[in-house]
């Protein structure tokens, strides 16, 4: 069994999906961090399988690999650490709750219905304050993602609330948000529109500073993000991404796997300020992809239509054993910071700085929760909340 998933993980990183997926039909497993998706069928592999549409698998491999995932995502060189553990997944609830309150909501509009965790810190006191969108990462849910970026803490430390949708195993079966697909990449419609109806309900309900919104997220999560920037500008004032990849970067399945393995070509990014996180050991998500998130905002200019003034490297060494890691800050002509990207030496796909509780993080890295909102809160919307 071990051969036959080290044999299948080898193919799908070759771009050999269609003998990856004959092979784990006969009793391997399967990956597919950022779009829970099996590995699809190319124009090679239809010959497997006739009359049965390319994104398509028969339900009996759909369910072999489903249940083998974990076990080949721990097969990942460097990753084993990021199985998230039994002990774990008890302590979780107690981290999550860092003395505030931990409210959980369900959203529903014309495009759907998602549940959702909201945290309100003990500080809050009915004055506005701001909000951060947190969107976790394929088999993650709101409590495993809460206790493992450490978010809650901070909200205690600095006064915000924050939210976690929760992605349904009826919409992605490996609960991924579904960052690849059309319908899910424009305004007003499918988890686009989930995902600002949730921010929007918050507003709502609580006294939220409307030029203090900001969306985050890890490898799907992070590619979701992402997409929010990009469609809904007017709704948050910067955007953080960890481990994902750039707006349309995909259309579909199979162009997803690719531009996890080789970066896809983005699309029109959003003026919003992003700040960008990335292990350079990332075998799941390329790390080419944080370039190419980089690229297309920077290429979008400094928020005048001006390309930025400058660009300052800063290079940290780790202490006490922690990784190091390079930071490259993007301004624009008046002094602005419009982009942040952290590299970080030796890491791979997880939440860098994050908690053991919870499952994709790092603990020897920089602190990228804390740097998020520390990024964040220098950002304010100068536009009306849409």
């Amino acid at each position: 069994m071990d051969a036959t998933m080290a044999e299948a993980l080898r193919l799908t990183r070759d771009g050999r999906l269609a003998e990856a997926t004959a092979l784990l039909r006969g009793g391997g497993g399967g990956h597919a961090a950022c779009t829970g998706a099996q590995p699809v069928l190319t124009a090679t592999a239809k010959p497997l399988f006739t009359g049965m549409s390319p994104n398509a698998l028969p339900t009996d491999a759909q369910e072999l690999l489903g249940k083998l995932q974990p076990r080949l995502r721990a097969a990942l060189p460097g990753n084993n650490r990021l199985v998230p553990t039994p002990s774990a997944d008890r302590s979780a609830p107690a981290a999550t709750a860092a003395g505030g309150d931990l409210q959980h909501l369900t959203y529903t509009g014309a495009a759907g219905s998602r549940t959702y965790a909201l945290y309100v810190p003990t500080g809050y006191t009915g004055e506005p304050v701001p909000l951060i969108l947190m969107l976790h990462g394929g088999t993650q849910d709101a409590k495993d993602f809460a206790a493992g970026t450490r978010m809650n803490e901070l909200a205690e430390q600095h006064t915000f609330l924050v939210a976690y949708p929760e992605q349904t195993n009826a919409a992605n079966s490996g609960r991924y948000w579904n960052w690849f697909r059309p319908g899910d990449q424009h305004r007003d419609t499918g988890e686009p529109a989930i995902l600002a109806g949730i921010t929007r309900q918050i507003i709502s309900d609580h006294a939220v500073d409307a030029a203090q919104v900001y969306v985050a997220g890890l490898s799907a999560g992070g590619a979701m993000a992402a997409v929010m920037g990009a469609t809904y500008p007017d709704l948050y004032a910067a955007v953080g991404v960890h481990s994902g990849l750039a707006y349309k970067s995909a259309h579909d399945v199979a162009s997803a796997f690719m531009a996890m393995q080789n970066g896809g070509r983005p699309g029109p990014a959003s003026e919003l300020p992003l700040i960008v996180f990335h292990g350079d050991r990332d075998g799941t998500v390329a790390p080419v992809n944080a370039e190419m998130l980089i690229a297309a905002r920077v290429g979008h200019g400094g928020g005048r239509g001006e390309a930025p003034l400058r660009e300052t490297i800063t290079t940290h060494q780790g202490k006490n054993g922690g990784r190091s890691y390079s930071r490259t800050v993007y301004s624009n002509f008046d002094g602005q910071v419009v982009a942040e990207q952290w590299t970080i030496q030796g890491a791979a796909h997880a939440w860098s700085g994050g908690s053991p509780v919870g499952s994709y993080t790092d603990q020897q890295g920089p602190d990228a929760s804390a740097e998020m909102v520390r990024f964040f809160l220098g950002q304010r919307a100068s536009v009306a909340v849409g």
